[in-house]
């Protein structure tokens, strides 16, 4: 769960108050127009557009990069176009880099969005990190700035990964890891954008960042406080790793306040071990011996976002997953429980977010601004189990809920707060993360979504 105060809480608040009637409050939304979902709910509110193949790679616009062929094609650093200076907000320290660039090709959404998520997998070896950024098109023909939608490094030694505040053209605004419009109640929508890639390595090495893959969620989800109910479609659970966050309370308060707000990466650390992946020893040397899962301490300090001071920058944890041999991992948006349950009964857990009252989920025991927890399966009667992250020991992590509460709360844009104040609500967003050579039945599914 996060802080009762954190950002996400304030980025949820803003959104719900910017959309007006009319408009969806927060969450992600990109793709192409023939790899959409054939939900009817996700095809028309979805859009999921990624970059990933070595023809992806060759059709955009190089400065300095090169597309590399083989089992999993990739963008590095061929020649760099340059040099340049970045002066890291968070040490203090400036530091000349080489660069080089990638331009992805416009992309037309099939739908005409209100808001949009990047996400992205990479391999930056020490010495090298990547920038993300997007520039769009308005509906009425005019264009946004390019906006920084990340600063990303899978360490911490070299730049300090982070978001970027105070972004806007007075149209829309960059909400730590969302691109929204401010007044999506005036009709205008972003019909197009386009994605750079600003790949960076230490001057006079042969070092390269190796990114396989870029990508975005478009959407636009309208305003609802409630949304249809499913009938109960398939009888599974998944094996998936069970962690508490609160197992971890007080500790390394520098990322997050400690474990108390780690829901994020404790969910994304679960999923990672699910399909076999794990930290080496070397990787945990930092943390406490006498610590109890370390694995979990590992991803909040690898997920934290030093500009929002937080584990839950949604792209970041995908970013995190990819690190992990071989394993892709996207931000996007579900249409409907029908939808997770493709991917459940395909094998492929999912990571949630959502936001409810206490009395909202019968068996929570709490309410929260902003949770992550996974879903690893549905009982006879529908009904959904959740890895909670949110339970005191990871005896106590799998929770059964009820079907009707839960995908309310999930698929919702709209809630009350405990004040009876309206605040957003996630409208779908989760977190799918799958090996890179997935089994033929997980990759139709998959690309049913939009996602591969």
């Amino acid at each position: 769960m996060t802080r009762p105060t954190s950002r996400r809480t304030v980025l949820t608040a803003a959104l719900a108050a910017a959309a007006g009637a009319g408009a969806a409050s927060a969450g992600p939304a990109s793709a192409a127009p023939s790899r959409t979902s054939s939900s009817p709910a996700a095809a028309s509110l979805v859009d999921n557009r990624f970059w990933t193949t070595y023809t992806d790679w060759r059709c955009g616009t190089s400065v300095g990069t090169r597309a590399v062929a083989g089992r999993r094609p990739g963008l590095v650093i061929a020649k760099p176009a340059g040099s340049t200076d970045y002066t890291d907000p968070h040490t203090g320290t400036t530091s000349t880099w080489d660069y080089a660039t990638w331009t992805s090709p416009v992309h037309r959404s099939s739908v005409p969005a209100t808001e949009v998520i990047a996400s992205w997998n990479a391999h930056t070896p020490t010495g090298t990190w990547i920038q993300i950024e997007l520039r769009g098109s308005y509906s009425d023909g005019t264009d946004t700035p390019w906006y920084v939608m990340g600063r990303w490094a899978a360490g911490d030694t070299d730049i300090r990964r982070t978001s970027v505040d105070d972004q806007t053209d007075g149209r829309s605004t960059v909400w730590t890891d969302t691109f929204s419009l401010d007044d999506a109640a005036s009709g205008l929508r972003l019909v197009s954008y386009r994605l750079r890639l600003t790949l960076h390595r230490t001057p006079g090495t042969g070092l390269t960042p190796t990114v396989h893959r870029i990508g975005a969620m478009a959407s636009d989800v309208p305003d609802r406080f409630t949304v249809p109910a499913t009938a109960p479609g398939i009888i599974r659970e998944l094996a998936v790793p069970r962690y508490s966050q609160n197992v971890h309370v007080g500790e390394y308060p520098e990322y997050d306040n400690g474990g108390e707000a780690w829901c994020s990466p404790t969910s994304s650390q679960m999923i990672v071990e699910y399909w076999g992946r794990t930290p080496t020893a070397e990787d945990l040397a930092w943390v406490k011996p006498e610590l109890a899962d370390p694995q979990v301490c590992h991803a909040a300090r690898y997920t934290f976002d030093y500009q929002y001071e937080g584990c839950g920058n949604w792209p970041f944890n995908a970013a995190y997953a990819s690190t992990y041999k071989d394993m892709n991992a996207v931000v996007t948006r579900l249409g409907s429980l029908d939808d997770l349950e493709k991917l459940i009964a395909a094998g492929i857990p999912v990571i949630t977010s959502q936001s409810f009252l206490k009395g909202e989920l019968t068996g929570a025991g709490y309410g929260t601004s902003g949770h992550l927890m996974t879903v690893i399966g549905f009982t006879a009667e529908g009904d959904v189990i959740a890895n909670d992250p949110a339970s005191p020991s990871n005896d106590a992590v799998r929770r059964v809920y009820q079907r009707r509460e839960w995908e309310n709360i999930w698929l919702r844009t709209k809630r009350y707060d405990a004040t009876g104040k309206v605040r957003g609500g996630t409208g779908g967003v989760c977190y799918v993360y799958w090996p890179a050579n997935p089994a033929p039945g997980q990759h139709r599914v998959l690309r049913s979504l939009g996602l591969t």
